[in-house]
């Protein structure tokens, strides 16, 4: 949503009750924010439960939004990465390992990866173990440091940074192995 007249208009109906502005707010919103949720979640179900939670906690906390701070658009974005994170909390506790970083050599030509439509990489993101999935979501989408990943989890910098190089390892086998299906 680009004019800010009337993003001000919808906050402020929002912030009294105002279910049209709520519902305006949601629907301007919607779209990316769903496909966020897809991008964490393993589900639909998990991802529309999600998406929920968030607009739910933005419309009670929108009176918190400072759009000296960020703009709407990253302040709701924000509020439903952090509501994808509490989910996945629950659903599956995020692993601890042993921050053993290890390089097995594979790598994937970049021709490899153009075959692939976004929505064939997604499903082989998604096919990663949960907390894997999570940290390279936050990492290479969000652009979370490994620091920040470890605060949002609970888990350590090590930690964080083991699940990115499984990912990394684990989608490189997944692109080989479809790449050998396609030939």
């Amino acid at each position: 949503m680009n004019n800010g007249v009337a993003e001000d208009i919808i906050i402020r109906g929002c912030l009294n009750g105002d279910i049209k502005a709520q519902e305006l707010l949601y629907k301007n919103y919607y779209g990316s924010m769903i496909n966020l949720c897809m991008r964490y979640m393993r589900s639909e179900e998990d991802a529309v439960d999600a998406l929920n939670n968030g607009f739910l906690k933005v419309f009670r906390n929108l009176q918190r939004y400072d759009p000296s701070q960020a703009s709407l658009y990253t302040w709701i974005r924000t509020v439903v990465v952090r509501c994808c994170l509490d989910v996945i909390k629950k659903k599956n506790k995020i692993e601890t390992f042993h921050p053993l970083i290890s390089d097995n050599g594979l790598s994937v030509q970049p021709e490899a990866i153009e075959k692939f439509e976004a929505s064939e990489l997604l499903l082989l993101v998604r096919r990663l173990a949960p907390a894997t999935q999570t940290v390279f979501n936050l990492y290479v989408v969000e652009g979370y440091n490994h620091r920040e990943i470890a605060e949002l989890l609970g888990v350590s910098e090590g930690t964080s940074k083991w699940h990115l190089s499984e990912a990394r390892k684990n989608l490189q086998k997944m692109i080989k192995q479809q790449e050998l299906n396609y030939s």
